[in-house]
């Protein structure tokens, strides 16, 4: 599978996933001058809060688990376009950072990146 298939594979279980367990999708591949968001979801229980969700994917762990691909300066850079997109909200929002990573066909849940 090539790499562009796996990602919108590997994005597509993340939702299923996140659904699933009570997550509602605010948005997908959300984009502005800063860069990109893979998924913007809030938990059904709680309203005031926004998770920014990072998806990893890879075929397999052999050279590492996709966790390890969100460098320091991608974190950064998830705080510059979370920030932009929080401007164009009307509310303020506690936000919280997690990553979903799939490896050959496994989801892994890390909340709190």
């Amino acid at each position: 599978m090539n790499n562009v298939k796996l990602w919108i594979e590997g994005e597509e279980k993340a939702c299923e996933y996140l659904r699933k367990r009570g997550y509602r999708i605010l948005e997908r591949n959300y984009k502005n001058r800063y860069g990109e968001l893979d998924i913007i979801a809030q938990p059904k229980h709680n309203a005031d809060v926004i998770v920014i969700v990072e998806v990893k994917a890879k075929s397999s762990d052999d050279y590492g688990r996709p966790i390890e691909m969100i460098t320091q300066h991608k974190r950064k850079k998830l705080e510059q376009v979370t920030s932009g997109y929080l401007q164009t909200l009307d509310k303020e929002y506690y936000v919280r950072f997690d990553a979903i990573e799939f490896i050959d066909g496994q989801i892994n849940h890390i909340e709190g990146i």
